[in-house]
């Protein structure tokens, strides 16, 4: 990937100097993660038409705030606007929703296209562009994820992106309710727009 070049100005920076600020906030594990939904992201947005470059800046940032403490983000929930409904939950869905607040601060990202990727990555949207599914999918299907089923993801994923959303919010629910854990309600929004309509 070090050879994927910017041209489009989304960002104020070339890649290695936006590969050396995401890398400074994050641990390395977590850092290879985001260069693995990078590439992932790419190979998608070729496969499917979209804009390599706006999927590839998505990729790489998506968890830029991903291991900020609980108290900033709770600070940027409380003074940013955000829905209050927001400090039920926790990291899984604030480094997605309110991350994409300090993407735009931080990084100085500013397309919306990306930002909104960011946002809808971990609960994706009743309607999601082809970025947004690209990334909600990359981050779901990339060659670090072993969970089991991950080999049928992947492979649904690259044969019909849209296939490889409904798979992963089906997943993804299917594991928080096996676990009697909480559900964001935007993320079931998603799994009623997404599955059921598409399983008729």
């Amino acid at each position: 990937m070090s050879d994927f070049v910017y041209q489009e100005n989304i960002v104020p920076y070339t890649r290695a100097e936006l590969v050396a600020k995401v890398a400074a906030n994050l641990s390395e594990s977590r850092f290879e993660h985001c260069l693995r939904v990078e590439a992932t992201a790419i190979q998608l947005a070729q496969k499917n038409g979209a804009d390599v470059e706006r999927a590839a800046i998505a990729g790489l940032v998506h968890d830029y705030t991903k291991q900020l403490p609980d108290e900033t983000f709770i600070e940027a929930i409380k003074t940013q606007g955000f829905d209050p409904e927001l400090l039920n939950y926790g990291n899984a869905i604030w480094h997605g929703v309110v991350g994409a607040y300090f993407i735009e601060r931080d990084l100085e990202i500013h397309d919306e296209t990306i930002l909104n990727a960011v946002r809808r990555h971990t609960i994706g949207a009743p309607e999601m562009t082809l970025i947004d599914q690209i990334l909600f999918v990359a981050d779901f299907v990339e060659p670090g994820r072993n969970f089991p089923g991950a080999e049928a993801a992947r492979e649904t994923a690259m044969a019909d992106l849209a296939a490889g959303v409904r798979y992963e919010i089906l997943n993804t629910l299917t594991f928080l309710i096996q676990g009697k854990k909480q559900i964001y309600p935007k993320t079931i929004d998603t799994y009623n727009a997404w599955v059921p309509t598409q399983a008729k």
